[in-house]
């Protein structure tokens, strides 16, 4: 086994593990509480990053971890793994079972491999860099679709665009497609991969959120940039396209 491989197995050990704590929670004490930010934790959130971090400490005593609930280790590490505890916490939290857990594994500052594991849809994608992206079995690729005006695009909700003065913008991007749907967090991205729609574009994002889906979207052949075009996972913007619409929407968020 290489080490690429074992890294990917081990990566998804840990999805198994954050299976299982997320869905003992599901639906019952969850314990919420509210953040600063006003976004939610529950005890799942918790619990799954600490059961995650003590995993790679053992494994990987030289890996650094940065997580969204309990922030980043002291120091710096060429290896680094991104977590997402539970991405659409606002979702588990009401009992929606579209949520899922995001891990991604870095290396020199590039992002090498990510996994969405959604146990409430009974689905998981992973990609491991130069090795293609998978839902199971299946490999996936982008559409094909470069016409706007055939698109289908997704994204977290419109509120995130007029918090942040660019509702015009978005209305522009939507009203030049196909269909739209509001498929947020993970699962836009997991769409875009899967071929079954365009683009998937949002605001206010952090690390832990863009970490494993980029690595997901670029596998299946797409592209993932912030609304400027610069390609990154450090937010606060993301588009994320079968890249053949990406350009088209880029002039649509930047048109005043």
């Amino acid at each position: 086994m290489s080490e690429s491989e074992a890294l990917l197995t081990f990566a998804l050990e840990l999805a198994d593990a954050s299976d299982r704590i997320a869905m003992k929670h599901f639906r019952g004490d969850l314990q919420i509480q509210t953040k600063p930010d006003r976004t939610l934790v529950t005890r799942a959130d918790t619990e799954i990053e600490r059961h995650l971090r003590d995993r790679i400490a053992s494994a990987f005593p030289s890996h650094a971890v940065l997580g969204e609930e309990f922030g980043k280790d002291s120091g710096s590490a060429e290896s680094r793994w991104i977590i997402d505890p539970i991405d659409a916490t606002a979702n588990y939290a009401r009992g929606v079972p579209v949520f899922a857990s995001l891990l991604a594994y870095e290396r020199a500052g590039e992002l090498l491999l990510g996994i969405i594991s959604a146990p409430g849809l009974g689905q998981r994608w992973h990609a491991l860099r130069g090795h293609g992206a998978w839902n199971g079995t299946r490999r996936l690729h982008v559409s094909q679709i470069g016409d706007l005006a055939r698109a289908q695009v997704f994204y977290a909700s419109r509120t995130a665009f007029i918090a942040i003065g660019r509702e015009k913008q978005f209305d522009a991007v939507v009203g030049s497609t196909w269909r739209d749907r509001g498929f947020g967090d993970f699962w836009g991205y997991a769409l875009v991969a899967e071929g079954t729609g365009e683009a998937m574009f949002e605001p206010e994002l952090f690390p832990w959120d863009l970490a494993a889906p980029l690595v997901l979207i670029e596998e299946a052949g797409g592209r993932v940039t912030d609304f400027q075009g610069r390609r990154s996972y450090q937010g606060p913007t993301a588009l994320a396209t079968n890249a053949l619409v990406h350009e088209a929407i880029l002039e649509k968020l930047n048109h005043d």
